[in-house]
This record gives structure tokens, C-alpha cells and sequence, in this order.
């Protein structure tokens, strides 16, 4: 466990989206408006302020498979691309303009790549949709809208795709993960996992999804604070967690990430700290 609230460098205020890359550097973003980039063992390295921060913060990173930091900006509707050193890379910016227009987004949440390098980006609001581009960024679908029907999201939170190219979404305020077949043009719905509650397998706002090597499902709920460990099936391998201040527990979770090692670092977003824990 390490980190603490502060504005100095390796101090957090609410740290709210994560990502690791393959030499297991964490990049972190908080309410400072800035990313921080980190040893694994919370080790410092370097800090860059984000471009606008002034009506909103992002709520999403990934790492592209090039190598590169995603951010999903939430509030000015675009997908933002950086160098692990922090140097943006303005053309490849997507998005950029609010709307329900192929290319404009609502408030976009997360962003992933599937084996071919195609982008899918969730967004919530008026419109609770995701959005596919290729991997040079035009539009090819979308899919979803506003709603608690099957195929249907209120706001999708996080995207993660399993070792057989499904894509599970956590479709956050209707406590349920839905699993999509991507194959084919028209995206299809082939399960839903999850029900709201507090027992082991129901959800409370499913905020962030990550896989193992083993393809089993770790699931970060913010309303419940704790991280479920699942199998694809959705039964559960393991509970972490509870509400509180101490080692093991957090103060509404937002968002974790798995590093090479196989061990699971959460954002315990309102205790200003990150855990690690190897399952």
C-alpha cells in the first residue's frame, strides 16, 4: 500500500484511472489535472499536466499496443495519445467535439484495442454507446444507447477484452457486465453477468475490469469497495475488500490494473492510496 492525499509529486486527489505497460510502469491519473508515472513499487518517475483540465478530468487510460498511453479525456470528448514520456501526440487525438454524430462522444469512459488494432470507446450521458474506429482513428460503428435492456448501457465504465476477443463491458449503473461477440459488423450481445447486491457475484457499480493470464476476471466496484475475482462463468474465485481506512480495505475503488507479475494494483480513489495484492 502506498500514496497518500497531497498535491506534491507522488501524492494523489482521488486517483481515478490506471494503467501498467509491459515493463510494468504505472501511469496514474488523479483530480490534479496531471498523470504520474511510477516504479511498480510506487517509485516515482515523472508527472506531465494534462492539456485542459478546467470543466473535467479523464476517467480512463489503456495502453495502446504500439506502446503508447490512451487517456480517455472524458469531458472534452476525445481520446488522447502520449509517449510513455509524457510527449502528446496531437494527430492521433480522436474525437474532439460533443454529439451524438459518428466521431463526436458523450462523456467518454474508457478506450481498448482488439487484435486487429481497432479502437472501441465507451461513453456515457446522453447517449451511453460505444464507438469502433480503426487503427488510424475513422469511424466504423457504433452500438448500444441509453437504457437496462439486453445490448443497452447506463454508462459503460470499462472495456476489457478476454483471450477470445469477446468484449466485456462493465455497464456500471446497471450492475451487470455484458459480453459482446465483435466478429461480425453488428456487434452481438452473447452474455450478461452480474446483478445488483452485496453478496459474492452481485455487483454495486462495476467501475473497472482486468484479466489474468489465466483468462479469469478480476471486476473493481465502487459501490460495494471491494474487487471480485471471477471465472469467465462469473462465479467467484475470491473476494477482496471492504469499506474503511485500513490495509485490504478502500473507500470507493474506481479502477485497477494487472502488471506482469500477475498482481492487482487498485486506485482506492477516496483514500488517495493504491493497493497491490497478488490472488
Amino acid at each position: 500500500m502506498w500514496g497518500k492525499r497531497g498535491l506534491n509529486k507522488g501524492r494523489f486527489q482521488k486517483p481515478r484511472a490506471i494503467a501498467i505497460d509491459p515493463s510494468d510502469h504505472l501511469f496514474i491519473a488523479d483530480k490534479t489535472g496531471y498523470i504520474q508515472k511510477f516504479e511498480r513499487d510506487g517509485t516515482f518517475i515523472r508527472s506531465w499536466r494534462l492539456p485542459d483540465m478546467q470543466i473535467g478530468l479523464p476517467c480512463g487510460l489503456s495502453i495502446s499496443k504500439d506502446g503508447m498511453l490512451l487517456v480517455a479525456d472524458t469531458h472534452y470528448f476525445r481520446i488522447l495519445t502520449y509517449t510513455p514520456d509524457g510527449n502528446l501526440i496531437p494527430e492521433r487525438t480522436i474525437g474532439g467535439a460533443s454529439g451524438s454524430q459518428p466521431g463526436q462522444f458523450g462523456f467518454v469512459t474508457d478506450i481498448v484495442q482488439d487484435s486487429a488494432g481497432n479502437y472501441y470507446i465507451s461513453e456515457y450521458g446522453e447517449f451511453d454507446r460505444i464507438q469502433k474506429f480503426d487503427s488510424a482513428g475513422r469511424f466504423l460503428i457504433q452500438f448500444g444507447g441509453p437504457g437496462s435492456q439486453i445490448g443497452e448501457f447506463l454508462r459503460p465504465q470499462s472495456l476489457a477484452f478476454d483471450s477470445n476477443g469477446l468484449l466485456w463491458v462493465a455497464d456500471a449503473c446497471n450492475h451487470r457486465l455484458q459480453v459482446f461477440d465483435v466478429s461480425e459488423r453488428a456487434p452481438t450481445v452473447v452474455a450478461v453477468l452480474g446483478k445488483e447486491g452485496t453478496q459474492p457475484g452481485e455487483l454495486r457499480y462495476p467501475y473497472s475490469l482486468a484479466f489474468d493470464s489465466q483468462g479469469n476476471l478480476y471486476v473493481c466496484e465502487l459501490g460495494n469497495h471491494r474487487i471480485q475475482h471471477w471465472r469467465p462463468d462469473g462465479s467467484v474465485i475470491d473476494v477482496w475488500g471492504r469499506s474503511g481506512r485500513n490495509p485490504g480495505e478502500f473507500n470507493q475503488p474506481w479502477a485497477i490494473a494487472l502488471d506482469s507479475q500477475g498482481a492487482i494494483h487498485a486506485l482506492d480513489t477516496h483514500n488517495h492510496r493504491v493497493q497491490r495484492k497478488k490472488f
